[in-house]
């Protein structure tokens, strides 16, 4: 137990800067990712093991919403599936960092998978709008389209702005506590959009949900968008 405190602590010291990231990620996800990544330093799992493992946790949940009608179980399930893969992917950076064993095929699969799950999430969304949901209008079935194409954005666009400042700067982001920049990233943070899912069993729910944080994302990719060029400027 106490090689696992100690395997933890050094973990805590092997974080990515708190800017730009929501309180979800902050206060519940990496936290979550550093006691999954201590377990995987424990049993000699590699960080593309657990890139690998999150994926597992991930697309057979996506395929269930697509496959199967909404339930008050299945959601439950949807829901905690995707929140897990989502710790995974914390995970295996912050044990990729502690083992200083981080190399470009691993950041490269960590990325794909990380761009197929944003992608493939809305499509099932979209899969299951048309097959299950009794929707008020057809136009919602624009919802996922749109919701997926700002996700996108925002994973490319972040990451994209961040290389090209590593490459004009040298340096990467410079860390910040958590405040109010926290809070109003909340909307956009894939964690979030992970625990809408819960909700998937209550088809009005789930679409007030989904809409409200498509809205935020569509938002959000404006500021960004515009926030990034003034900064690469």
């Amino acid at each position: 137990m106490s090689e696992f405190a100690d395997v933890l602590r050094q973990l805590s010291t092997a974080q990515k800067p708190s800017k730009g990231a929501s309180l979800y990620t902050l206060f519940v996800n990496r936290p979550a990712g550093r006691v999954l990544a201590a377990l995987a330093y424990r049993v000699g799992a590699t960080p593309n093991q657990l890139t690998v493992l999150g994926a597992l946790f991930t697309f057979p949940a996506l395929a269930t919403v697509a496959l199967l009608p909404p339930g008050p179980t299945m959601s439950v399930y949807v829901g905690a599936a995707l929140a897990v893969g989502f710790a995974l992917d914390a995970a295996d950076g912050q044990l990729a960092r502690g083992q200083r064993s981080g190399s470009p095929s691993g950041e490269w699969l960590d990325h794909v998978l990380d761009c197929v799950k944003i992608v493939a999430l809305h499509l099932v969304v979209l899969v299951s709008f048309y097959r299950f949901f009794s929707l008020p209008s057809p136009a919602l079935l624009l919802a996922p389209m749109v919701f997926q194409l700002a996700a996108v954005v925002i994973f490319f666009g972040g990451i994209l702005t961040e290389k090209l400042k590593l490459r004009t700067s040298g340096s990467g982001q410079a860390g910040s506590t958590a405040g109010l920049r926290s809070v109003l990233l909340l909307p956009v943070d894939y964690g979030l959009t992970c625990i809408s899912f819960l909700f998937l069993g209550s088809q009005d729910v789930f679409l007030s949900v989904y809409c409200a944080l498509l809205l935020a994302h569509v938002l959000f990719m404006a500021v960004f968008l515009v926030k990034w060029f003034r900064e690469l400027s």
